[in-house]
């Protein structure tokens, strides 16, 4: 028999903290959380899941033993802004067993209908967050860069027998930085910023000095971002969650890898956000960052050979006018310099068409496929 439990106090939390531990014990490719970090993200310490409506975790229980977990939530703010009831959940994990997994969604089911709410979709980031989006569907054979996720193979499986239905896909797309490839575009980017007069400036990475570009971004953000339907899981960020996310990248940022374009005004039109990928080091550490994961990661983080690619923003004015092409340009030149090995863009919506083409035009390819799912409640 199937026992679900909603999580109320510490030994519960630390169970859920510590349940894909266990999932994953024999899994080459799970990258244990650092545990500390993980416990403040679900506690809503690094997101905005308790400033912007309800949440609930929950655990499932076969015999005493901790066999599955989740958590629903809602973004009240997020509702608002687009005049909807959805909610969503997130952090699902859960042994290979339909009652277990029916169990699951029938708990997150009935607390998101106490709610009021009309529709389910995720597996989502929590709120204030842009990580750990969709379940994996391919490549379950390859390490998931920094704030990406893996899971186990039959996790969609559980979803669709549980009346789930594909909401979109997410992708990844893996880039190898050469020589070659910048030879291919050398004198295209050169003369399409001479053009459309734009420049590409490294962020400054100074504790003050960042606040200024902080801002451009922030500009930038809200500039670009569309108004269409198809994008009604997102809204501007405000200027306090920007610094946030800026304030949170600073500390391990390269800012070979992070640009802002600017016009002949010294207007803001574009950035973008290249971090190395930390999992590498993180998944030599094992979910500590005690003294012994400190020296790990200093001793490690010099060996990173891989890049992501979290964010580029580009305000309407100046898309398809090589803006894209010149960022990703300057980040492979920067790779290339560097040392690194590969890159990853990711996660990159299926209706995001114009990303999705630049990509393919740098000559990106998809590599994993993320897939988010929604439920009429």
């Amino acid at each position: 028999m199937i026992k679900i439990v909603k999580v109320s106090n510490k030994k519960q939390l630390d169970e859920f903290i510590d349940f894909p531990n266990e999932l994953y014990k024999n899994d080459e490719f799970y990258i244990k959380p650092l545990r500390r970090d993980y416990k403040k993200y679900l506690l809503g310490e690094t997101t905005a899941v308790n400033e912007v409506g309800e949440s609930q975790m929950f655990l499932a229980y076969k015999d005493d033993k901790v066999v599955g977990r989740v958590m629903a939530g809602t973004n009240e703010e997020l509702n608002d802004y687009k005049n909807i009831k959805d909610a969503y959940f997130s952090q699902y994990e859960a042994i290979d067993d339909p009652d277990v997994s029916k169990a699951l969604y029938n708990a997150v089911f009935d607390w998101c209908r106490e709610k009021g709410m009309t529709k389910l979709k995720g597996p989502m980031s929590l709120p204030g967050g842009d990580d750990n989006r969709g379940f994996l569907c391919d490549n379950f054979d390859d390490y998931p860069t920094i704030q990406n996720v893996y899971n186990k193979p039959y996790y969609t499986k559980q979803a669709e027998e549980n009346g789930l239905v594909k909401y979109h896909d997410c992708y990844a797309f893996g880039i190898e930085p050469s020589e070659e490839l910048l030879r291919r575009y050398e004198k295209v980017i050169p003369y399409a910023m001479e053009k459309y007069k734009f420049r590409l400036d490294k962020i400054n990475l100074g504790k003050e000095t960042i606040k200024p570009d902080a801002k451009d971004i922030t500009e930038v953000i809200k500039k670009g971002m569309p108004e269409t339907e198809d994008w009604v899981d997102f809204m501007p960020p405000s200027d306090e969650e920007i610094n946030d996310i800026v304030n949170a990248c600073r500390p391990l940022a390269d800012n070979d890898f992070i640009f802002i374009a600017r016009n002949e005004k010294n207007e803001p039109i574009a950035f973008n956000i290249t971090m190395p990928d930390y999992n590498q080091v993180i998944k030599k550490m094992n979910g500590k960052m005690n003294l012994r994961g400190i020296i790990t990661f200093l001793n490690n983080k010099k060996k990173i050979d891989r890049l992501r690619v979290f964010v580029l923003f580009v305000i309407p004015e100046y898309r398809n006018k090589g803006v894209t092409q010149a960022m990703y340009y300057q980040t492979m030149k920067s790779a290339v310099e560097k040392g690194y090995k590969s890159v990853e863009g990711s996660t990159i919506w299926d209706y995001n068409v114009p990303m999705l083409n630049d990509l393919l035009k740098t000559g990106g390819k998809i590599t994993k496929t993320y897939r988010v799912y929604q439920y009429d409640l």
